[in-house]
C-alpha cells in the first residue's frame, strides 16, 4: 500500500550503481559502534555520580542537561562547516578523524573522578567536561551521519545502509547494561568510582579506534562540489543562519525531529527510572543494599543484553517491512507494539519473580529498533527535497539539527527524570527503606511517560508526506537539474577559453 493514498504503489528496483559496496557498508557501520558507544555508556555510567559520589539526582539531571545548550550551538556550526569545507580529503573525512580522537580522549577524562570532593565540585567538573566532550565528539558524529545520508541516492538502499549501521550500532547496547555490574565488581575494583575511571578509559579507546575507520576508508559521494561563493565573515554568517532557517522551515523534517524527540526522549526518561525501580522495588527484600545493587546490576545486565539482541532482530526486519508498506507506515506497526511493551513492565516489575521483566523487552525494542533505522533514511530523502527547492546539498546541517533534537530529548529526559525522582520522595540515605508511595510513583513515571510520548509521535507522523513514489520523482528532478547545471558550467568554461584564445590571437 502506498503511504499516502492507500492505492497500490509501484516499488522501484535499486540500480546496480546505487548499491553501496559491502566493504563501504561495513566500514561506515563500524563508525556506528563509536557513535552509539558514547550515548549507550554515558547514560548507564552517569548514575555513579548519585550512587557512588552522593550527588543529588536533580543535580545529576542538570549536569546532563546543561551541555545540550552547548550542543545547540556546536551542532549547527559543525554541520555548516562539514557542508562547506573543501579539502583534498573531502568535506566530511577530516572532521570525522579529528572528532573521533578528541571525543575518545575527552570521554576518558569525563569519569576521571575521585572521592573526597564536594557535591558542587563533582557537578561542575562533570558539566564542564561533558560540554567539552560534546564539542569534540560532535566533530565526529555530525559529518559521519551526513556522510551516510549522501552515500546513495536510492530510496531503499538508504534504508538498507541505515539498517546495517544500526545493527552494528546496537552492539554497545549489548554491553552497556552491564556497566553497573562491572563498576560494582569488588573483585576488580575497590569501588564503583574506580570502576568508572577504568571503564571510561576503555570506552574512550574504543571510540577512537572505531571512529577513525570511516575517515580513512569511506568514500564521499559529493567530495568534488564547487567551493561555496562566500567571502568575508558577514557572508559566512548570513549563509549559516540562512541554512538553519531553511532547515527549520522544512515541515517534513520538523515532523521527523519532533517524533524522534518524543520517542527517544520518553525511552531515556523511562530508563532513568528503571534503574531505581529495579534496585529499590524489585529487590527491596534484599538483606543489605549492596546485595540489591549486585542482584539488580545482574538483572539490568541480562535485561539490557536481551533487549539489544531483540533490537538486532527488529532492525533486520525493518528494511523488508519498509519496502512493502513504506517507511512512515512501518512506524504505525512498530510504535504501537512498543507501547504494549511499556505497559507490560507493570507486570514485569515483580519482587517475587524479578526476571519476569523480560516479557516487556521484545515489544519495547520495536520502537527504538525502527526509530533510527527509518528516521536516518527519511532525513536523507528530505535532503533531496531540499536540494530540489534550494539547489544546495545540506546533509551536514540536517544531521546537525536532527541529532541536536535527539540530544535535546536526552537532555530534557535527564533533567525531568532527575526532578521527578526527587518528587517521588526518593532519598538515597534511606537505602532499601523507601516508602511505598515513592516506589509506586517511580513505576507510574517509568511506564506512562514513554507511552504518552509515543502516542503523540504517532499523531505527528500521520501527516508526513514523502512516500516512495514522491522520493523517486524528486530524485529524478534533482539529477536532471544537476546535469543541466553541469552542462551550463561546461559551456561557460568553454566560452571563457574561446575568449582567452581570441585575446591571445
Amino acid at each position: 500500500m502506498e503511504e499516502q493514498t492507500g492505492s497500490k504503489a509501484k516499488h522501484y528496483v535499486t540500480a546496480a550503481e546505487d548499491r553501496i559496496p559491502l566493504f563501504q557498508k561495513i566500514v561506515y557501520s563500524i563508525g556506528a559502534f563509536a557513535n552509539t558507544a558514547q550515548s549507550a555508556f554515558i547514560g548507564q555510567m552517569v548514575i555513579v555520580l548519585n550512587l557512588g559520589l552522593g550527588v543529588n539526582p536533580a543535580l545529576v539531571g542538570l549536569a546532563g542537561a546543561i551541555p545540550r545548550i552547548v550542543d545547540a550551538i556546536s551542532d549547527p556550526i559543525t554541520g555548516y562547516i562539514s557542508d562547506n569545507i573543501r579539502t583534498r580529503w573531502g568535506r566530511r573525512r577530516p572532521m570525522i578523524f579529528f572528532g573521533a580522537i578528541s571525543g575518545g580522549v575527552l570521554y576518558a577524562l569525563l569519569y576521571h573522578l575521585y572521592k573526597g570532593h564536594s557535591e558542587s565540585f563533582y557537578f561542575w567538573y562533570f558539566t564542564i567536561l561533558q560540554c567539552l566532550y560534546f564539542i569534540g565528539f560532535t566533530c565526529f558524529s555530525i559529518p559521519w551521519i551526513a556522510l551516510g545520508y549522501e552515500m546513495t541516492p536510492d530510496y531503499h538502499e538508504r534504508t538498507r545502509l541505515q539498517a546495517a549501521s544500526n545493527l552494528v550500532g546496537q552492539l554497545p547496547w549489548l554491553i552497556a547494561p552491564w556497566c553497573w555490574a562491572i563498576m560494582h565488581n569488588q573483585a576488580w575494583f575497590a569501588d564503583v568510582v574506580v570502576g568508572a575511571r577504568v571503564l571510561a578509559i576503555i570506552i574512550g579507546s574504543v571510540i577512537i579506534c572505531c571512529g577513525i575507520l570511516p575517515a580513512i576508508f569511506n568514500k564521499e559521494h559529493f567530495q568534488n562540489l564547487p567551493r561555496p561563493d562566500v567571502r568575508g565573515v558577514w557572508s559566512v554568517m548570513k549563509k549559516f543562519f540562512k541554512g538553519i532557517f531553511i532547515t527549520l522551515k522544512c515541515k517534513p523534517f520538523l515532523k521527523l525531529c519532533l517524533a524522534t524527540l518524543l520517542i527517544f526522549g520518553g525511552f531515556m526518561c523511562a530508563s532513568a527510572f528503571t534503574i531505581y525501580v529495579v534496585f529499590f522495588y524489585v529487590f527491596k527484600n534484599a538483606a543489605v543494599l549492596d546485595q540489591a545493587y549486585a542482584s539488580g546490576g545482574k538483572l539490568l545486565g541480562f535485561y539490557g543484553t536481551f533487549s539489544a539482541l531483540c533490537t538486532l532482530g527488529v532492525v533486520s526486519l525493518i528494511p523488508g517491512i519498509s519496502r512493502k508498506v513504506g517507511k512512515r507506515n512501518t512506524f504505525f506497526i512498530t510504535i504501537p507494539i512498543s507501547i504494549v511493551g511499556y505497559a507490560l513492565k507493570w507486570i514485569g516489575y515483580n519482587p517475587r519473580y524479578p526476571y519476569l521483566l523480560f516479557i516487556a523487552a521484545p515489544f519495547i525494542t520495536f520502537g527504538l529498533g525502527s526509530l533510527f533505522t527509518l528516521m536516518s533514511s527519511m532525513v536523507a530523502d528530505v535532503c533531496d527535497v531540499d536540494e530540489l527547492q534550494t539547489s544546495d546539498r545540506r546533509e551536514g546541517m540536517y544531521s546537525a539539527v536532527y541529532w541536536w533534537m535527539v540530544k535535546l530529548g536526552v537532555a530534557l529526559s535527564s533533567f525531568i527524570s532527575g526532578v521527578l525522582i526527587n518528587a517521588t520522595g526518593f532519598r538515597q540515605e534511606l537505602g532499601l527503606a523507601q516508602s511505598a508511595k515513592t516506589l509506586l510513583w517511580m513505576r507510574i513515571y517509568d511506564i506512562n511517560i514513554p507511552i504518552i510520548t509515543s502516542l503523540i509521535a504517532i499523531f505527528i507522523l500521520m501527516t508526513y508526506e514523502i512516500s516512495e513514489a514522491k522520493a523517486h520523482d524528486v530524485r529524478l528532478q534533482v539529477e536532471r537539474r544537476r546535469e543541466e547545471r553541469r552542462k551550463a558550467q561546461i559551456q561557460i568554461e568553454e566560452e571563457r577559453r574561446r575568449k582567452e584564445r581570441r585575446r591571445e590571437a
